[in-house]
């Protein structure tokens, strides 16, 4: 099974915390650590940092964890997602992913002042195409382009560059991509599936789609109806294999080995039920929680042969048991139908 973590805490303006969290993550062989983003105001009056510069900097520091930060598509030209999150992948050497989001706060438009407030339906189709023309974008370079031919001053093949050419509702997309196509091909996209809305997003185009824990009623009921309609709703637009990964969400606060052991008891009868692929924890103390994940939690389920205990591979991908995707225009060239 899958685990990962939130590095989510109320913080200042440095990143040792983020990193000294994402280390301890990498040495329980989590596969990936998240970090939240919004274009909102600052909580509790403390700044927020931007997620994918702190991971950007957590990178070159750790050597296997994934990173996945929260990309607000919203007020975003997608030309620039598409570059920062292929900067974070080959800066990581092929662990990065991204939590597809959307802003409707009206106070957050009014910062970048370039339109009003959008409602959820609009803003969500809307984040549905930036996750299509950022996966353009990275394939408008095929994975040999870059020549570097020194003696003949050729750096690229022409010939290897392609242009998008997207056409959405509100923007539109020339291309091809100021940077290289990304070590993974495709950094891991992912999204928060629990409401409708996202969902569709999330069953068209993510690579794993987080489902939250409800708080109150059912909570296996709920996951197995909407783990039931995500899939169905991915064949319907016609996705085959492998359908998004399904990872339930949720808050946790460990106070104890036992209820470490409770929480290994938890993730061990959603995987082995085929419920989620995986679980994705948000601590309400990170220093507290994580540390007691992985001391506790994660060698109960090594024990049981539900977690691995070293990282088979060295890009998120493999960690997650994902195929590197093959470049589209490569492939249409080959089939002679560009």
């Amino acid at each position: 099974m899958h685990l990962s973590v939130a590095l989510d805490r109320i913080a200042g303006h440095g990143a040792e915390p983020y990193l000294r969290a994402a280390r301890l993550a990498e040495r329980g062989r989590l596969d990936f650590v998240t970090l939240g983003d919004s274009l909102g105001p600052p909580r509790r009056g403390v700044s927020r940092l931007d997620a994918l510069a702190v991971l950007a900097r957590i990178a070159p520091a750790t050597e296997r964890i994934g990173l996945v930060p929260t990309v607000t598509t919203t007020h975003t030209e997608p030309f620039h997602v598409s570059s920062a999150v292929s900067t974070l992948d080959w800066v990581s050497r092929g662990r990065a992913g991204w939590t597809v989001d959307v802003s409707a706060d009206e106070a957050a438009a009014r910062h970048f002042g370039r339109r009003a407030a959008a409602p959820a339906a609009e803003l969500w189709r809307e984040a549905g195409e930036v996750a299509d023309v950022v996966a353009r974008l990275w394939d408008s370079w095929e994975d040999d382009a870059e020549i570097r031919d020194t003696a003949t001053g050729r750096f690229i093949d022409r010939d290897k560059l392609h242009y998008v050419d997207f056409e959405g509702t509100g923007f539109s997309v020339r291309g091809p991509a100021i940077v290289p196509r990304p070590p993974q091909g495709h950094p891991v996209t992912a999204v928060d599936a629990t409401d409708p809305l996202p969902r569709a997003v999330a069953a068209a185009h993510a690579d794993l789609a987080f489902l939250r824990v409800p708080r109150h009623g059912d909570a296996t009921r709920a996951l197995r109806a909407a783990r039931d309609d995500l899939r169905r709703r991915a064949r319907d637009a016609g996705r085959g294999e492998p359908l998004p990964l399904v990872v339930a969400s949720l808050p946790v606060a460990l106070y104890a080995a036992a209820d470490a052991v409770a929480l290994a008891d938890l993730a061990g009868a959603w995987y082995a039920d085929g419920l989620v692929d995986g679980l994705h924890l948000r601590p309400e103390d990170p220093d507290r929680d994580l540390a007691l994940l992985v001391d506790g939690t994660v060698p109960v389920l090594q024990h049981r042969g539900l977690l691995r205990s070293f990282y088979p591979g060295g890009t998120l991908r493999e960690h997650l048991c994902l195929p590197r995707p093959a470049n589209r225009y490569a492939r249409a060239l080959a089939g002679g139908t560009a």
